[in-house]
């Protein structure tokens, strides 16, 4: 085992100090810490947050948190360096470990909250959003658990190898490097993306069948109000045969019988009913008379399964181009070049490009806070709440 002294190595590497390592990595840091910490501190303190989805939402940024915390501050030391490694091999192990095992979990964690969508939205008779299930606890805790399995080899010694370069904290074992970026990111991906295009489909699907349940509801409501009109013509010419409807309507109005300008009140007052739990969304995405139309049209059929897909899914899937997108612009990269380096002994990919696709693997973590509560108008609520100190 070679154990070089920091003055040693910088001598023996003559050093080119990276100042835009500190200028990059020291705010990527900050902003990673306070997004994250806004995070679990939302969800901790406003009961409206604490749902199901949002303990996902945690756990991925608690990933995200001890990856700034444990992870990047060594790293932006080591990159200030120039890449050169000061400190003692158990550290650099100790720190690829949890490099391994944190990026892993933040990845797996998107892909937990990828099957938690899922469920959501195409079996959303199963999904309590409200309430946090066993199902939720074990899978997140899968994604933890795995994760350490993933990273488990680097701290029992697979970077303990013959002739190790102590001025460099890198993964020693090239399989390894195969083998954590297959588990973290070539198995999770595709699942991930298969779950989510799976989840356009429901949502295409209920958005066709909500169409034809409209249509059906303006036909059969139409040919309702004419029935009611053509009835009341009938009792008005049955009970003043000498007067014309129109005429006789105001004063002779059968018991019971809406005057023309209650018909539609009426019948939308009747048919405007939604269950507690969906009402508020409901009332929400269209005026009475199409929700009116959706409760006559839909009938029991309202609460099928297609139906009950709330509106909170509907608008959290609006989000999921910006999720997958920026997923796959900050993590193909990474794992492309270093696999491609470990399996392409021809190609020659530099320190310099090493370095960029790390650095935008870090930034995902930065990321993730912004894509996942950003968008939701209770989380920006809460960032403002705390930020501004109000109580």
């Amino acid at each position: 085992m070679l154990n070089v002294t920091p003055a040693e190595a910088l001598l023996k590497n003559h050093v080119h100090y990276n100042y835009l390592a500190l200028v990059f990595g020291v705010p990527l840091i900050l902003v990673i810490i306070l997004g994250n910490v806004l995070v679990c501190l939302s969800v901790l303190t406003e009961r409206s947050l604490k749902t199901a989805t949002n303990y996902f939402i945690v756990s991925l940024a608690v990933a995200d948190l001890l990856l700034a915390v444990l992870v990047l501050p060594l790293y932006v030391y080591s990159e200030f360096l120039g890449g050169i490694w000061t400190l003692n091999t158990y550290i650099c192990d100790a720190l690829m470990t949890m490099d391994v095992m944190l990026c892993t979990a933040s990845i797996l964690n998107l892909c937990a909250i990828s099957v938690d969508r899922y469920i959501a939205v195409v079996v959303p008779l199963k999904y309590n959003r409200n309430q946090f299930s066993m199902r939720q606890l074990a899978l997140i805790a899968a994604t933890w658990v795995l994760s350490l399995g993933v990273a488990s080899p680097v701290i029992f010694g697979l970077n303990q190898v013959p002739g190790r370069d102590a001025s460099v904290c890198k993964l020693e074992d090239d399989s390894f490097v195969v083998y954590s970026s297959v588990c973290s990111f070539f198995v999770p991906c595709p699942v991930m993306l298969l779950l989510y295009y799976w989840m356009f489909r429901g949502l295409r699907r209920w958005s066709a069948s909500r169409r034809s349940n409209l249509l059906r509801g303006e036909r059969r409501f139409s040919l309702s109000l004419k029935g009611l009109r053509r009835h009341r013509r009938s009792k008005v010419k049955y009970l003043m045969p000498s007067l014309s409807p129109t005429a006789a309507e105001p004063a002779n109005r059968a018991p019971g019988l809406p005057t023309p300008d209650n018909d539609m009140d009426l019948v939308t007052t009747q048919m405007d009913s939604v269950s507690d739990a969906e009402g508020p969304e409901r009332a929400r995405e269209g005026s009475p008379k199409e929700n009116g139309l959706r409760g006559y049209g839909s009938g029991r059929g309202s609460h099928s399964k297609s139906s009950r897909v709330s509106g909170r899914e509907r608008k959290a899937m609006r989000v999921l181009p910006v999720v997958v997108g920026v997923f796959l612009a900050c993590w193909t990269p990474f794992f492309v070049v270093h696999v491609t380096k470990v399996l392409c002994v021809s190609c020659n990919i530099g320190p310099t490009l090493i370095s960029v696709v790390t650095w935008l693997g870090y930034v995902n973590s930065a990321v993730n806070p912004i894509i996942y509560t950003a968008f939701n108008t209770e989380f920006r609520n809460v960032f403002h709440k705390l930020l501004c100190c109000q109580t």
